[in-house]
């Protein structure tokens, strides 16, 4: 026998020779159960380490100076295009009166008919297609008795219907449906507006505003300012031929600000007892509002929360703040803001209340509640008063355990099934020879 080493003396791992060892049927089937039970803890272990959650975290935004994308899709059957106006202001002092650039009007069939679109026009802010460019160039258009507007397109003249009315809305003068005016006789401005009284419409689009406290709305007529509060041209939608008149009856399909969230997103945010849907994310989707009164008016209120998705992995790659803050906002194509090169999303959430009343006021006698009282007058349509939260979600991928977990496991997983093995194999392998020693007896 060779001399044994000093390390010897350390084996905590003490051999015993093969003559010394006893196989038994008992122990082959614990064996074969604790090798499928190491299988399947150490799948497990497997499924757990690969598996990503989200982790919320509720910080301070402390963002400055950003935009804001509102993506809206609303249905109004019973008013038609020509009519409808989609302006926005906020409390930095900017307004965008007339929106066109990234929004479509998309003609719908009356009621009576179905409702099916009609036609889709996108409204690109000085498209060819309306340059009257058939015009005599030395022809300059009488804008009747009101300034010319300053972003005509020839100087001190007013060359098309639109021009007309933007120079009427300047000095609050009411339009109609511009009889007598040639530039609108000329574009069938009125026949235009009389054929599509009984239509309705759909407004579709994206639109890019300052993320700071502000309001959008669609109503009625042109948008201008008078002394300072932005009112509209409201003649033409109250003196309608249409039975009944025009209502604000509507349907927002679909309302958020930022981007949509991807299903996986959707998918991982929520839990099987309540998984989320795109209905905790955006609210108002789906919304229905009804009514017979023209002189009407719905408001929402809208809180708005800044929300970051963070993929597993996107801190190895150029972010989405990176990205924006090297290009300007007008650069990046509306649809696409908040979208970054390592799949990381910033988007947002809200929360909303409403409220809607007639125009002409009065209380809520008729559902049980005649001390709520309405203030009269207003605009008719749908308001929509958007306000930032201070704070921000940040929902961040993470796996659930470590390589260093994982493999914690593993062993844990191995040596504890191994050593409660052995017990139980000592425990029937002595429980056996006991058993036959009292049979020997």
């Amino acid at each position: 026998m060779p001399p044994k080493s000093r390390l010897t003396r350390l084996d905590a791992f003490a051999k015993t020779v093969e003559d010394a060892r006893i196989r038994t049927s008992s122990g082959g089937v614990v064996t074969i159960a604790s090798l499928l039970i190491v299988l399947y803890l150490v799948w497990g272990e497997w499924a757990e380490y690969r598996r990503i959650t989200v982790h919320p975290e509720l910080v301070v935004d402390k963002s400055r100076g950003e935009k804001m994308e509102i993506h809206l899709n609303v249905s109004f059957p019973r008013i038609p295009c020509e009519l409808l106006t989609l302006d926005v202001m906020d409390l930095s002092g900017e307004q965008q009166t007339g929106i066109m650039h990234g929004v479509n009007k998309v003609r719908l069939a009356p009621v009576a008919e179905g409702g099916h679109a009609i036609e889709v026009k996108a409204l690109d802010l000085h498209s060819a297609d309306e340059v009257a460019a058939h015009l005599d160039p030395s022809y300059c258009g009488n804008c009747y008795g009101a300034p010319p507007p300053p972003e005509a397109r020839k100087a001190g003249c007013c060359q098309t219907c639109d021009e007309v009315r933007d120079a009427y809305a300047s000095v609050s003068w009411a339009f109609g449906l511009g009889t007598n005016v040639e530039q609108c006789e000329r574009e069938g401005y009125g026949s235009r507006l009389n054929e599509q009284r009984n239509e309705g419409c759909r407004i579709e689009g994206d639109i890019r505003v300052n993320k700071v406290a502000g309001n959008f709305h669609i109503a009625p007529g042109r948008s201008y300012s008078n002394m300072n509060v932005h009112v509209h041209d409201l003649n033409n939608f109250f003196e309608t031929p249409v039975e009944g008149g025009h209502t604000f009856t509507h349907e927002i399909h679909h309302l958020r600000f930022g981007p949509q969230l991807p299903q996986s997103a959707l998918t991982r945010l929520g839990g099987k007892a309540m998984p989320w849907t795109n209905h905790h994310v955006n609210p108002l989707d789906n919304t229905q509002q009804t009514t017979d009164d023209p002189a009407f008016n719905y408001m929402y209120f809208v809180k708005v929360v800044s929300t970051s998705y963070l993929p597993l992995g996107w801190e190895r790659k150029p972010g989405v703040a990176a990205s924006h803050r090297d290009t300007a906002d007008e650069l990046i194509n509306l649809g696409s803001y908040g979208h970054g090169d390592d799949g990381s999303v910033e988007t947002h959430q809200y929360s909303v209340t409403s409220h809607k009343r007639s125009l002409g006021g009065g209380d809520d006698s008729g559902v049980g509640h005649k001390e709520v009282l309405h203030a009269r007058g207003g605009i008719p349509g749908v308001f929509f008063s958007y306000d930032i939260s201070p704070m921000k979600v940040i929902n961040r991928e993470t796996r659930s355990k470590s390589l260093a977990g994982f493999l914690t496991g593993v062993c844990a997983a191995i040596g504890g099934t191994l050593t409660v093995a052995a017990a139980i194999d000592r425990g029937v392998y002595e429980g056996a020879r006991r058993v036959g020693k009292l049979h020997q007896t």
